[in-house]
């Protein structure tokens, strides 16, 4: 589950996206360098082999660990593409490209939004879609919406089987959920799947933030929105907190976790880019960003480890079900640390960022804060926990 918008402005487009997907599966932000390759030469993407092509771009990209391919980021021509699960009546294969695998082909293999769109439709024709997607059920597969932007607009592409529907983006805002929107494949949508997602809601909630958001931290804002006057998840048992865009695990039949998310800003001089990282924009700062210059995240899995992603999870964890002294506290030095980020340079953000991380999860280590979430949610929260003290779910596949 997740949620991506676009903003279409007379001098600079807005992209944002979370990642919904399960709560140990941590996300990584890898950095792939530009490459040729010999004719004839085959790509394993996640699940099958495709013929590479000639030239490859540079990518940033945020991903599952175990992917091959991303749930969102961007190349060297400023393209930005993310993708969302849609649910319909079309037969899955049982291997195909993945969304996943989609978004990083349209970034490796193109120079506009356009034909990022054109790559993106010609795989999927060719090779159609289909494969396990989830980390915890090996039942879970999908189909895929993709929100494809630079600098002078976007394209929303979605896909239903081997079957096809696009619309151009020129002003204002557009957002897309675990949903159809377009009015091409409606009919083929699945009619349950997306009200468990609670699609519609959170997809109008983007919409009606985004409509409003004129500049990067608006662009945050939206993502770390838990509803309207929400400003803690509102949990139910059967979903979580899956009603707005900044997702909480806790349902006992869905249960999505926002654990990476992106903000791009593609103008026509530069574009620049915003990453957490980490889980729950409702608790991460967005550190900036580059498709070139790499950082050292670690290496994360699906079990606790020393990454960026499992340090920060020590305090999201922590924090959970914490007392309003204490989330607030928290919550203010984030935004004075948030204020220093967008200030700052890559470098001098990062080490301002990995300070401020390191400090948190000292203090929080040295105090146990209470939980006031309910029983049901606390013994969730136990079984995660216990997951991610044991091996990475992955007998299937290495990392």
């Amino acid at each position: 589950m997740c949620d991506t918008f676009v903003v279409v402005g007379p001098d600079r487009v807005l992209f944002g996206k979370n990642s919904d997907r399960d709560p140990n599966e941590a996300q990584v932000l890898s950095w792939v360098p530009a490459g040729t390759h010999a004719e004839g030469s085959a790509l394993r993407c996640t699940w099958i082999d495709i013929p590479q092509v000639a030239r490859t771009h540079a990518a940033l990209l945020g991903r599952p660990f175990w992917m091959w391919g991303a749930e969102m980021g961007a190349n060297e021509h400023g393209v930005v593409i993310g993708n969302e699960a849609v649910f319909t009546r079309e037969p899955l294969q049982r291997e195909g490209l993945l969304g996943m695998d989609l978004v990083r082909l349209g970034l490796e293999r193109a120079e506009t939004a356009e034909s990022a769109r054109d790559v993106i439709c010609e795989l999927i024709e060719r090779h159609g879609q289909g494969g396990r997607c989830g980390y915890d059920d090996a039942r879970f597969s999908y189909h895929n919406s993709f929100m494809i932007a630079d600098a002078a607009g976007a394209w929303v592409v979605e896909a239903a089987g081997r079957r096809i529907a696009t619309r151009r983006v020129d002003r204002g805002a557009y957002a897309i959920s675990n949903g159809i929107t377009l009015p091409e494949l409606s009919a083929l949508e699945d009619r349950l799947r997306p009200r468990v997602a609670m699609a519609s809601r959170r997809r109008e909630r983007v919409a009606c933030l985004a409509a409003s958001a004129t500049d990067v931290p608006h662009a945050v804002e939206v993502l770390r929105d838990h509803g309207e006057g929400k400003a803690s998840p509102r949990y139910r048992r059967l979903n979580g907190a899956m009603s707005a865009p900044c997702m909480h695990a806790g349902g006992w039949l869905a249960a999505s976790q926002t654990v990476g998310s992106f903000v791009a800003e593609l103008g026509e001089s530069a574009s620049r880019y915003w990453a957490t990282g980490t889980a729950a924009p409702c608790l991460s700062v967005f550190r900036p960003i580059s498709v070139h210059e790499r950082h050292d995240i670690g290496t994360p899995t699906g079990r606790q480890d020393g990454s960026l992603w499992w340090t920060f999870e020590a305090i999201h964890r922590a924090l959970l079900g914490a007392d309003a002294v204490l989330l607030s506290e928290y919550l203010s030095d984030r935004d004075r640390v948030q204020a220093l980020l967008f200030e700052s340079d890559e470098a001098a953000a990062w080490h301002i960022a990995d300070r401020w991380l390191h400090d948190w999860r000292q203090r929080l280590a040295d105090r146990t804060p209470g939980d006031a979430r309910p029983r049901w949610l606390r013994r969730y929260w136990r079984r995660v926990n216990a997951r991610a003290s044991r091996d990475s779910r992955l007998p299937w596949r290495q990392p």
